[in-house]
């Protein structure tokens, strides 16, 4: 436990969501001084065991202590209590990168050449990253159609390169659909949960698939934790897939003072939906769906509150994508050389 002693007063059955009164303990044990700055604390696992609560529980409430500023993680050290002047040492990624542009600048004026030298060289070089980058291909593989989507998109902002989503589902009926797409992929990527299933698909054979875990975005659990004590939540999307992985994620951040009811919106059933929308205060929706009921809500004269739930890669697979991907890069690169 890094030799830290801990105090926690954690209570089940209380209807403070448990990652809420794990965040809470820490905050207070940082406050009295009992976990001083620069102190390392215990790990997500040694927590988890210790307090007889799930990992995620705890890494929601590392999460957000970390966003307010309490923890500060160091990858391949373990998590600290942060430094009173943590804040103060932390660069922007624009200024880190404005620095770097500066070094560039500096030394290619020692090397002889002109500021408007350096600039067109530049510009050049980047245009020939960006073409080797649109030339690798990569594809997402998942069950259901609207996570996908908006995986995909965020896949392709976080990597800058095009990211195509393929329904797992589709791809298993109709595979001659996609075989060109298939056949121009470099990287094909997956969740853990489907990585099995998409490695035994014939046409993926010999292509480099890589799993990604997704966790659900610590705003959302937060905003979803302080709906009211015994309120029925709607949930609305598409696939009972989905309505199972968020009602899961809901569980193990320790969020069971609400009781969610599902429905799975298909073509026919909207009139269905509206008349359900009056029973309830407040709306979980998939990603994409949020514009359209807060209209369907509008229209109707209704006063709910919609949230859309969101998935996102863990940081530890934007790593190993941006890895792979740079390795693509430098592939094509030396093809093309």
């Amino acid at each position: 436990m890094g030799g830290i002693n801990i105090e926690f007063k954690i209570e089940k059955s209380a209807k403070i969501p448990l990652y809420v009164q794990v965040k809470n303990n820490i905050k207070e044990l940082i406050k009295k001084g009992k976990w001083k700055p620069g102190a390392k604390i215990p790990t997500e696992r040694e927590l988890s065991k210790d307090l007889n609560v799930s990992r995620n529980t705890v890494s929601v409430a590392f999460q957000e202590l970390e966003s307010e500023g309490y923890l500060a993680c160091k990858q391949g050290k373990g998590t600290f209590v942060a430094e009173i002047d943590e804040a103060l040492k932390k660069e922007s990624r624009k200024e880190r990168l404005l620095k770097m542009i500066d070094i560039t600048l500096d030394e290619g004026r020692a090397l002889g050449f002109s500021i408007d030298e350096i600039l067109a060289i530049a510009y050049v070089r980047g245009r020939e990253k960006k073409e080797i980058l649109h030339k690798i291909k990569v594809l997402f593989i998942e069950c259901n159609k609207e996570q996908g989507e908006y995986i995909s998109k965020q896949l392709s902002a976080d990597l800058s390169i095009s990211v195509e989503p393929i329904v797992l589902d589709d791809l298993v009926s109709n595979p001659e659909k996609f075989n060109f797409l298939i056949s121009q992929a470099s990287i094909i990527i997956t969740t853990f949960f489907h990585i099995e299933q998409v490695k035994k698909l014939s046409e993926f054979a010999n292509k480099n698939i890589i799993p990604i875990a997704l966790s659900p975005h610590l705003e959302t659990i937060v905003k979803i934790a302080r709906f009211p004590a015994d309120q029925k939540v709607l949930l609305v999307c598409k696939s009972q897939t989905f309505s199972s992985k968020v009602v899961s994620s809901l569980k193990s951040a320790g969020i069971t003072h609400l009781e969610i009811e599902t429905f799975i919106k298909t073509k026919d059933n909207e009139e269905e939906l509206e008349r359900r929308l009056e029973d309830y205060k407040y709306i979980i929706t998939s990603p994409g769906y949020q514009s359209t009921l807060s209209q369907m809500i509008s229209l109707n004269n209704l006063q709910q509150e919609v949230l859309e739930f969101n998935f996102k890669p863990d940081l530890a697979s934007i790593n190993l994508l941006k890895s792979a991907i740079l390795e693509q890069k430098d592939k094509k690169t030396s093809i093309s050389l």
